[in-house]
C-alpha cells in the first residue's frame, strides 16, 4: 500500500503532457511503438540522490531518435528538466529512470510515417536489479546461446531498442538449462551481447569487450575508462566465443546493476569458482565512480516542482 505521504513511492510516469503514478500510466493501443516496435528509449539510473552520467545518456537517446527519425519538440536540456522533476516528485533516492520515444499514433488509415504523432512517455521507478546484489555475490550463471543476434545490417544495435525476439530466445535457454544468462553471437562466432547486458571478459589480464553487434552501454564506457584508470590493458574489438570460453573471468556490465560478475560459462566454473578479483575491483570502482562531481547530477528534492510544471510540458508531441 502506497504512504499517504507519498503517493508515487512506488513511481511516478509522464505521459500525454501529465503526470500520474506508474500503476495508473497507459498508451493508446494503436501506438505503433507497441504495435510495431517502432520506438526507441534510454535508462539513467539515480544513485543515493543523484543521476549517473545524465548527459551521456541524453546524448545518446536524441542519437537514436535522429536515427529513427523520431521528434519529442524537447531539447536535451528540458528532457533532462522533466527527469529530474519525475524523480523529485517520487522522492526516490535510488531510482530506475526511463525515457521513451515511440513512432505514436497514425491518421485514421495512413501507414505513413511522415504522418504519426512522436509520442514521449517517462517513469521513474525504484531501482531495479537486472541481476539482484544477492546473484551478484555468488556469481551468474551464463550458456552461450544457440541463437544468433539479430545482424546490423538488419537493426543497428546501437539504438536502444525493444527489438528482442533473439535476446528473449537466449534468456529461455539460459533458464531451461538451470543458468540465469544467455549470451549471443553473431554468424561468425564472436560475442554481442546478452538481455540487456554488455559483456566483458579477461582474457591474459586484458579486459576486453566486443566493438560490433552490441549497444554501446554507459555503464560499459564507465567500466572501460575505471579499468584504464587502474592501469589495465584494455581491448574493445572481436571477441571469439573461444576466446570468452578460455578466459579467467566474464562479467557483464549494464546501468540496472552496474558490474555483474559470471561465476560459470556452459556449467564450468571459471578459474575461481565464483566471481574474480578484476571483476569485483571493478564493480567496486563502478559503485564509487557515483560520487563523482563530474558525473554525477544531484536532485533537488527540496525544490520539487508544483502542479504548474506538468503544464509546462503540454507542448510535448506526446
Amino acid at each position: 500500500m502506497a504512504d499517504p505521504a507519498n503517493p508515487y513511492e512506488n513511481g511516478l510516469a509522464y505521459v500525454d503532457g501529465s503526470f500520474v503514478p506508474l500503476a495508473e500510466a497507459r498508451i493508446p493501443l494503436v501506438d505503433a511503438g507497441f504495435t510495431r516496435s517502432d520506438v526507441t528509449y534510454d535508462v539513467v539510473a539515480v544513485w543515493k540522490g543523484s543521476f549517473f552520467r545524465l548527459s551521456e545518456h541524453l546524448e545518446r537517446f536524441r542519437r537514436s531518435r535522429e536515427l529513427m527519425r523520431l521528434d519529442i519538440g524537447l531539447d536535451d536540456a528540458a528532457l533532462a528538466e522533466l527527469l529530474v522533476h519525475l524523480v523529485a516528485e517520487s522522492g526516490l533516492r535510488d531510482a530506475y529512470v526511463s525515457m521513451i520515444a515511440t513512432r505514436g499514433t497514425p491518421p485514421t488509415g495512413s501507414r505513413d510515417p511522415r504522418n504519426f504523432r512522436n509520442r514521449l512517455y517517462a517513469f521513474a521507478c525504484p531501482y531495479l536489479w537486472v541481476f539482484s546484489p544477492e546473484l551478484q555475490e555468488r556469481g551468474i550463471r551464463a550458456i552461450v546461446s544457440s541463437t544468433i543476434r539479430t545482424p546490423p545490417a538488419a537493426f543497428d544495435p546501437t539504438i536502444k531498442n525493444f527489438q528482442w525476439g533473439d535476446l528473449m530466445r537466449g534468456l529461455w535457454e539460459a533458464l531451461d538449462d538451470g543458468a540465469e544468462a544467455g549470451i549471443l553471437l553473431d554468424r561468425d562466432g564472436n560475442v554481442t551481447e546478452g538481455a540487456g547486458f554488455n559483456v566483458f571478459a579477461v582474457v591474459d589480464g586484458a579486459v576486453r569487450t566486443p566493438a560490433d553487434g552490441a549497444l554501446l552501454g554507459i555503464t560499459r564506457r564507465t567500466v572501460l575508462e575505471l579499468a584504464r584508470e587502474e592501469g589495465l590493458p584494455t581491448r574493445v574489438g572481436p571477441l571469439h566465443v573461444d576466446e570468452l570460453r578460455a578466459a579467467d573471468e566474464v562479467f557483464f556490465t549494464t546501468t540496472a546493476g552496474g558490474v555483474m560478475p559470471v561465476a560459470s560459462l556452459d556449467g564450468k566454473p571459471n578459474a575461481y569458482g565464483g566471481p574474480g578479483p578484476i571483476s569485483l575491483r571493478l564493480r567496486t570502482l563502478y559503485w564509487e565512480a557515483h560520487e563523482r562531481p563530474e558525473w554525477s547530477t544531484p536532485v533537488d528534492y527540496e525544490q520539487a516542482a508544483d502542479e504548474q510544471v506538468a503544464g509546462g510540458y503540454s507542448s510535448v508531441r506526446g
